[in-house]
């Protein structure tokens, strides 16, 4: 430590401050033991208005430096630098002790260091919560929930309030309500958009107005929350942004009693606006394609079937992949006008799995629905879809099994045709399983299709299966690489004798899952034709309608 009296360690002692000292660019301040200001430099007489022989209790002094400089002479302490503000600008006090207690306070300013870091910590906070929105926004495709979350995380971290104004549904807008403390309520208003100065053009997609530019005393009542508390002094109105076009508007609002936005927080908004927009619009494509989706699927699953005109019908189906739902095999059954006219009766099999088979396979379907009222020819039958399936764009082909079934007499009747498809099985009452000879060429492929046809009877109690070959090619067993195979298909039905249609392709379908195990598979499906054992039945309801022509509904 330097001595008293030098330009190093100026104090009472009468000596004058050096030149240099005087001029330093940093305010410098000398308090005696006694806490009497001694000497001040030019940069500090600027910064305080103190005189010498003022105390450090005087009102101009800042009390954060007082209270270190008592703190540094009772206790010893503060051992490192103190820091605070005088007019409005950030200092750091750095104290150096002299022999005799007089103590030289060195004030550096920091203010533009701080000022970066708040900036900093500002901007930090920003990026996390855009990444807080992005991450909650983006966990769920549920559109009202994407709403329920925007509007909650708008008013908790850039208003006291916030509402989302949803593209119109007819002449009503789906309405979003969120005030700070968390609460959210929804609704459907019809509301005018002209009556909020932008919002008409931001549901457009057009650019945000300046909020300076709405008046929030011409604000209507819908636009407000229930509760909202006090008079609304600031109001942000900003699109939404969509893919292509906008998924709604944020109206953010903020109380007369809080700072109104600033210019920096309007930025943000459409950041924020921007986010939500992505992913609410990515929520709304979602729900639409589901929509089409779901709508398309019900064309394409099989049907529900049960006992029409005396005859029962079962079907059962599993797709390749056990997360898809169609594929491409198919069953249909279309019931004759009344007990004297026959049911057509379809089962085929698509090359190929998956959605693209299961789209070829709704074609044909369509076809041979159109072709009802040729079903008593199955030669004509496959020849025109055979000719409609060559002139697509599809290159795939299909097999089929074509039955045409009646009740008469206590005896089932049923005419069957094979198009390169699996020949039928019978199930007679005593347990023997016959395999119904027809055959013919697979549709699709070639100019020409023949096929040969039989007639077959079931007495009561008698079945006839018609499969597709994703049973019997199920590849599993004790090695995992064996087919079920044609002969263990025909093993497991004879104990099917005089069972229920449902009870025999349900059979079928549990010992072919588990030949399989855990492996890969076709698709299967299996349809089942019995003349039920308790004699003749009555017409049972397709899908709650008793209409020949009605469309029939899935059934897994």
């Amino acid at each position: 430590m330097s001595s008293p009296g030098t330009p190093d360690s100026p104090h009472a002692g009468g000596v004058g401050v050096d030149t240099a000292w005087n001029s330093a660019p940093c305010p410098v301040l000398v308090i005696d033991a006694d806490g009497t200001l001694v000497e001040t430099n030019e940069s500090a007489r600027r910064l305080i208005p103190l005189g010498v022989g003022d105390s450090i209790t005087a009102a101009a002094m800042p009390s954060w430096l007082a209270d270190a400089d008592r703190a540094l002479r009772s206790a010893g302490t503060p051992a490192d630098a103190v820091s605070g503000e005088v007019a409005g600008r950030s200092f750091e006090a750095y104290p150096s002790p002299c022999d005799d207690g007089t103590v030289v306070w060195w004030l550096l300013e920091d203010t533009d260091r701080r000022l970066a870091e708040r900036a900093l910590r500002g901007e930090r906070e920003r990026s996390a919560l855009l990444a807080e929105v992005s991450g909650a926004l983006l966990s769920s495709l549920n559109v009202e929930r994407c709403m329920t979350v925007t509007a909650r995380m708008a008013a908790g971290h850039l208003a006291d309030a916030a509402v989302i104004v949803a593209p119109a549904q007819g002449r009503r807008h789906p309405l979003t309500y969120a005030r700070g403390d968390g609460q959210v309520t929804q609704s459907m208003l019809q509301i005018d958009p002209r009556s909020v100065a932008g919002l008409a053009e931001a549901l457009q997609g057009f650019p945000p107005v300046p909020a300076r530019w709405i008046d929030p005393d011409d604000l209507p009542g819908w636009a407000v929350p229930d509760d909202f508390d006090g008079p609304i002094g600031s109001v942000i109105v900003t699109p939404l942004p969509g893919h292509g076009v906008p998924a709604g508007v944020l109206i953010l609002l903020r109380s007369s009693t809080h700072q109104a936005f600033t210019e920096g927080e309007e930025v943000f908004a459409r950041l924020f606006a921007a986010r939500a927009g992505v992913a609410l619009s990515a929520a709304r494509l979602y729900a639409e394609q589901r929509s089409i989706t779901s709508t398309l699927m019900r064309e394409l699953l099989p049907p529900r079937l049960e006992r029409v005109h005396g005859v029962e019908f079962a079907g059962a189906y599993r797709a390749a992949r056990d997360h898809e739902r169609v594929g491409g095999d198919f069953y249909d059954v279309h019931p004759g006008a009344d007990a004297g006219q026959e049911t057509f009766v379809v089962l085929g099999d698509v090359a190929g799995k998956g959605l693209e088979a299961a789209v070829l396979t709704g074609k044909i379907r369509s076809v041979l629905q159109a072709l009802l009222p040729l079903s008593a020819d199955h030669q004509q039958v496959l020849s025109l879809l055979n000719g409609a399936l060559l002139n697509s764009h599809h290159t795939r082909f299909a097999t089929l099994v074509l039955a045409s079934v009646t009740r008469r007499s206590g005896q089932v009747r049923l005419r069957l045709t094979s198009a390169g498809h699996l020949p039928p099985l019978i199930i007679r009452s005593d347990g023997r399983v016959e395999v119904a000879p027809t055959q013919g060429q697979l549709v699709g492929a070639m100019p020409e299709v023949t096929a040969r046809s039989v007639h077959v009877s079931l007495a009561p109690g008698e079945t006839c299966l018609l499969y597709t070959d994703g049973i019997t090619e199920a590849s599993g067993g004790p090695l995992g690489d064996q087919f079920f195979g044609e002969e263990r298909l025909r093993a497991a039905l004879g104990p099917c004798a005089r069972m229920p249609a449902e009870a025999v392709v349900e059979r079928v379908q549990m010992l072919a899952a588990q030949w399989l195990g855990g492996g890969r598979h076709d698709d299967m499906a299996s349809l089942a034709i019995t003349n039920p054992a308790g004699g003749h039945g009555a017409l049972h309801a397709v899908d709650g309608h008793h209409d020949a022509a009605v469309r029939h509904s899935a059934d897994r």
